[in-house]
């Protein structure tokens, strides 16, 4: 009978053992948290584009070498150009009145350089027979070279005064077209006041505003793509050809994108937009309720295979309204916690589930 006891104690301690072996590992199984996980949302930085304004490359402004009154202008904006085509012309009264003064005094100096010129012969050939002194020589010949210094100065003048009278006219010293016009018929001008302004005809560039916050991401000899308001379905290759070194009064820096090739189709002043072709880079988002920090450094949790948490050092871009760009430290296959994230360890276990409560495998190296 204690044999049969024996073994009837035996048994209720085994099931007693079991039953409590059970009990410990479903509350450990309940320990687990049901933790809801995401993969980083994948995306190219979006191209940006900046309206502008088509302009020659180069330009430069018309004006008169001297000061005068305009009596006749040939020529508008919008009007095509040659190189030497008279473009305006001055009132030529002074400068011819001017030109006849000079052209006196130049005959002049020439009658009294050939008298000098006559009487240092005369003085040469008695100087030999001591028929006069060597001091009156010597005046003579000082005065030969004043009156050729005098010649050399009436004859400057009046190749002054010549130009003078061509000035007066306005000449085209480029190919181009006339895109603005700053005299009238009647107006007195001075002397280097800009009268045309001249598109020279050749490469064309639009001239586009950038802000400061996006200067650093756009470099001289950067790739770009131009298109027009009036033509949207076309695309110009271009580049970045000079960036100003100072902002404008509104505040934006001026940045000149020059085409590649030239194109009638391309017109002055037509309005463009301009693309910049940066580095084409993928880029990796997450929620911004995935983001802890420790200090100064920001994390995610990442599950593993093993639906383990391991905790991940990160650097993030600028903060958006509910997400924020991760810049290194994920890979796009990689699973983040999305929310809790401080409620949570590294190397604690959890059961992963999707935004519909639905499980999530993680494959090993994801």
């Amino acid at each position: 009978m204690s044999t049969i006891n024996t073994v009837v104690l035996s048994l209720i301690l085994v099931c007693s053992t079991l039953v409590g072996c059970s009990k410990d590992s479903a509350s450990t199984e309940q320990n687990i948290p049901y933790v809801m996980v995401a993969q980083p949302t994948s995306s190219h930085q979006a191209q940006k584009s900046y309206a502008g304004e088509v302009q020659a490359r180069q330009q430069t402004a018309l004006a008169f070498r001297v000061g005068g009154q305009v009596v006749e202008r040939y020529v508008d904006v919008g009007d095509q150009v040659k190189v030497g085509q008279v473009l305006a012309r001055l009132d030529v009264k002074d400068a011819q009145l001017q030109l006849n003064a000079a052209r006196a005094q130049l005959d002049s100096a020439q009658s009294a350089a050939k008298i000098a010129q006559d009487e240092l012969q005369r003085f040469q050939q008695l100087l030999p027979m001591n028929a006069v002194s060597r001091s009156q020589y010597d005046a003579i010949d000082n005065q030969y070279k004043s009156a050729v210094a005098a010649l050399k100065q009436a004859q400057s003048n009046y190749a002054v005064a010549q130009n003078q009278t061509v000035y007066n006219r306005l000449v085209a010293n480029k190919n181009g077209v006339i895109t603005a016009r700053n005299i009238e018929v009647g107006q007195v001008v001075a002397a280097g006041q800009a009268a045309y302004q001249l598109a020279i005809s050749g490469e064309r560039e639009v001239v586009i505003g950038v802000p400061e916050q996006a200067m650093s991401q756009i470099k001289v000899g950067q790739p770009a793509t131009v298109t027009l308001w009036s033509q949207p379905d076309q695309r110009f290759e271009a580049y970045v050809r000079e960036i100003s070194p100072a902002a404008d009064q509104s505040r934006t820096f001026s940045v000149k994108v020059a085409l590649r090739a030239a194109n009638p189709a391309i017109q002055l002043g037509q309005s463009a937009r301009v693309f910049l072709n940066g580095n084409a880079q993928q880029q990796l988002t997450v929620p911004l309720s995935s983001i802890s920090a420790n200090g100064q450094q920001a994390y995610v949790l990442v599950v593993g295979a093993n639906h383990q948490l391991r905790k991940v050092d990160v650097q993030l871009g600028a903060y958006g309204r509910d997400s924020v760009p991760v810049l290194s430290g994920l890979k796009p296959t990689d699973y983040v916690v999305v929310g809790g994230v401080h409620l949570l360890r590294d190397q604690q276990k959890i059961h992963p589930i999707d935004r519909e409560n639905r499980a999530v495998k993680i494959q090993a190296g994801g």
